[in-house]
């Protein structure tokens, strides 16, 4: 069933509200359950309201007519404060799970059989209004949303996914038994937000090219956020995504929007997703329309820098031209300002990138990447490059725990599966090189030359069988692992 009215959802919750004040479930201690859930659930959503609203350190009367025009309340600036303080909002706010939702979590986990309605998805519904109300309230603010407000959003949002993930009752796409299109948001006359069923009406009109392409960026939402670690690079990237998605409404309803740099700086070690995620960033902006194309051209120096005069700006020229419409990823760029002798014209390729990046702001994203402390003496290095970039993104060492998750990943992508020893002795290893965290410590990259290593061993291994059972061919033993030793 397609939701595409703010009231209709609100009606939903309400009826979910009014399902859990009816039954009991049986999970011992958990069992015992909130008063008056449906108000309860409402006073839960006034309190997201003000945690919104004071993001930024000050609730305007603009959001104050926003929070009573979409949760039918009368409130004034006093009585939020008052609420503000007495709840701890924003204190310690998005630590905190709805007392309603976790019961409606809870009560979707204890369902053992199909009993409508909403059979395992109430926590869903309700999660739900969560996201539309966020939106909304995002969209409708004419002094345009801060990056303040959009970051408290998705850092509770992706609390709240997360908590629904951990009991299994988190629905996506044609398995939700109720659709809800957050593109269906409309302004009204007054700037307010109408999430209407006109506009989802509108939204089908447009047909099923549309509807791939949204298909297309929930997928590669989808695959980002399911990338293995990196919760402070997801939670960065999402609020910077939320921004977008908000101002590309606010823009379709006519409402202005502050102009906002979208180059970037990836801090890093090697081998922890730099590139990965510029290239599914590349994606995504292509189907938020900030992009044209949405392709990713990876360079170093030695892809920017000539040894002749005049050489490197014409080839710096050819490589924006050839990013264009997407994303220019310039890994280790601190290389181009570390030699400043005669001779090294590194300086002219960032001058040359820095002209190109203000001529070709609106269909250019520049991406540069490195070693944190590298990085920030490159920033340094000339007055224009920090000004250039507002948005800087740090990509934290993979954990031992991480690193078998995405040994494990990388097994299942290939046809493979690691043997109860081989699991072991990864862990073991693993565990070991993080702790000793050698100079040429790689990440994932480490990860991905071990197996690269065990497949090779194990194909000696396997050469000498007559006839290899499939079981065979796709396990990786232990010694697998283990170098075949040169004779």
């Amino acid at each position: 069933m397609r939701i595409n009215d703010f009231r209709q959802l609100m009606n939903l919750c309400d009826n979910v509200c009014e399902w859990l004040e009816k039954t009991r479930f049986g999970m011992g201690p958990l069992e015992r359950k909130p008063t008056a859930i449906k108000s309860g659930f409402h006073y839960e959503l006034l309190k997201f309201a003000v945690y919104l609203a004071d993001a930024d350190g000050m609730i305007s009367q603009e959001e104050i007519k926003t929070i009573g025009d979409k949760l039918a309340v009368f409130p004034n600036e006093r009585d939020l404060c008052t609420l503000k303080f007495r709840e701890h909002i924003p204190l310690d706010y998005v630590n905190n799970i709805p007392s309603i939702l976790h019961y409606a979590v809870l009560s979707d986990a204890g369902e053992k059989k199909a009993e409508p309605p909403f059979y395992r998805q109430k926590a869903q519904i309700l999660f739900d209004m969560y996201k539309v109300f966020g939106s909304c309230f995002l969209a409708g603010v004419k002094s345009n949303p801060t990056h303040e407000t959009c970051r408290a959003y998705t850092a509770y949002i992706q609390k709240l996914e997360e908590h629904l993930k951990e009991f299994g009752v988190f629905w996506q796409g044609l398995d939700k038994e109720f659709q809800i299109d957050l593109e269906a948001i409309d302004i009204g006359a007054d700037g307010q937000p109408v999430f209407s069923g006109t506009a989802g009406k509108e939204q089908e009109k447009k047909g099923s090219k549309e509807e791939e392409e949204e298909t297309t960026l929930e997928e590669k939402l989808e695959e980002f956020n399911n990338m293995v670690g990196l919760r402070a690079v997801k939670k960065e990237v999402n609020s910077l995504i939320n921004l977008l998605r908000i101002q590309r409404i606010r823009e379709a309803r006519g409402l202005k929007n502050t102009a906002t740099a979208k180059h970037m700086v990836f801090s890093g070690n090697p081998g922890t997703g730099k590139t990965t995620v510029a290239r599914i960033l590349a994606g995504i902006y292509k189907d938020l329309g900030v992009l044209e194309k949405g392709h990713l051209v990876e360079v170093d120096r030695s892809g920017l820098v000539k040894g002749y005069l005049g050489q490197t700006a014409e080839r710096v020229q050819e490589v924006v031209k050839e990013a264009m419409g997407g994303i220019l990823f310039i890994d280790e760029a601190y290389t181009l300002t570390v030699n400043k002798g005669e001779g090294d014209y590194g300086q002219e390729a960032v001058d040359t990138l820095l002209k190109a990046m203000e001529d070709n702001r609106d269909n250019l994203i520049v991406i540069v990447a490195g070693y944190p402390e590298l990085m920030a003496a490159f920033l340094e290095s000339n007055p224009g490059l920090k000004s250039r970039f507002n948005k800087f993104v740090y990509f934290e060492d993979y954990t031992a725990e991480e690193q078998l998750a995405i040994l494990e990943k990388m097994c299942k992508k290939q046809d493979y599966l690691l043997s109860e020893g081989a699991r072991m002795y990864a862990e073991s290893f693993l565990l070991k090189r993080t702790e000793m965290h050698p100079e040429n410590f790689a990440n994932a990259r480490d990860v991905r030359n071990m197996l690269e290593r065990a497949i090779s061993n194990q194909a000696t291994r396997l050469i000498g069988m007559a006839n290899p059972s499939k079981e065979d061919l796709l396990t990786i033993e232990s010694a697998d692992f283990i170098e075949v030793e040169e004779a």
